[in-house]
């Protein structure tokens, strides 16, 4: 039996469960919450293990905690693909975001952007060398919510110019050290391209959708929570900011930014979620059944 039917029978069951119980819009919500939380298992257990290991870590311990977390996440990756949690299509775009994001975690902290304060033997430049699977989660979680919410991209702009966007966002990101910062014109160029661009998803039986600049401005206010988790612990902190002080809000729009990167990575890997658009027919969704954002 594949995960995917064996996901939507665990949902149905789920589905009918709450439905006997709540109004259909709540059993609704309650559904959308869970498939969002088992979308997101990886990052999640990353944010457990960085708040367990600040607690109880002790500098006496003869590994590094910076050591023992790249240990977890290899573990957890490798946990995944055996028990299939991830499929090998998922592994892919994991492995582009750990090379990406660890180019950049390199690029910022060699220009000073932030720092990782505490010891490591896996440490490469100043740069421990778990930090590539904080990226990578941001990677699993949208090949995951994808595939869990059976997500369609409708009408979906024209491909190339989606990459020639993350290309400048990814570029600025290093740019902007030497350069004006481009990010306003950016964020103009987000709503302009993906304006008319929704993202369908499945709750039961029901589809939804939301307009995707505001999918990303909803996950990128998450991942700024993340954050400050990280910061919080002590394990990465941004130039001038001390461990009890909340990340600043401009990193939102940071955020906001970098999603539109990994969206367009997963899709270099995920186009059958573009596809017909791609090919010059918008995709329809079978059936649809609208609803207001606010309901998803």
């Amino acid at each position: 039996m594949s995960q995917h039917r064996t996901t939507r029978q665990i949902e149905r069951a789920l589905g009918d469960a709450t439905r006997a119980r709540l109004p259909h819009w709540a059993a609704d919500v309650v559904l959308f919450i869970l498939k969002q939380g088992w979308a997101c298992l990886f990052g999640g257990l990353l944010l457990v293990a960085l708040l367990l290991t600040r607690t109880l870590w002790q500098a006496d311990w003869p590994i590094q905690r910076y050591d023992a977390l790249f240990i977890f996440a290899v573990l957890t990756q490798v946990l995944f693909l055996a028990f299939r949690l991830e499929t090998p299509r998922e592994a892919k775009v994991i492995l582009l975001f750990h090379l990406t994001g660890t180019a950049m975690e390199w690029f910022k902290v060699g220009a000073g952007s932030w720092a990782y304060p505490e010891p490591g033997v896996l440490k490469v430049m100043g740069v421990p060398l778990f930090s590539g699977f904080m990226y990578a989660a941001v990677g699993s979680y949208i090949a995951r919510v994808i595939r869990i919410f059976e997500m369609q991209f409708s009408p979906y702009p024209r491909f190339s110019v989606t990459l020639l966007l993350a290309g400048a966002i990814y570029v600025n990101f290093f740019a902007h050290h030497y350069l004006p910062d481009a990010r306003v014109v950016l964020f103009a160029a987000t709503v302009m391209i993906f304006a008319r661009t929704r993202v369908w998803f499945t709750i039961g039986m029901r589809q939804y959708w939301m307009p995707l600049p505001l999918a990303a401005f909803l996950t990128s206010l998450f991942l700024w929570l993340a954050e400050n988790v990280g910061t919080m612990t002590g394990t990465w902190l941004y130039a001038g900011q001390s461990p009890l002080q909340g990340v600043s809000y401009a990193k939102i729009g940071s955020w906001y930014l970098l999603l539109y990167v990994s969206f367009v990575t997963v899709t270099l890997v995920f186009r059958d979620a573009l596809e017909p658009a791609v090919k010059g027919s918008p995709a329809t969704p079978a059936s649809p059944t609208p609803a207001s954002p606010s309901r998803g």
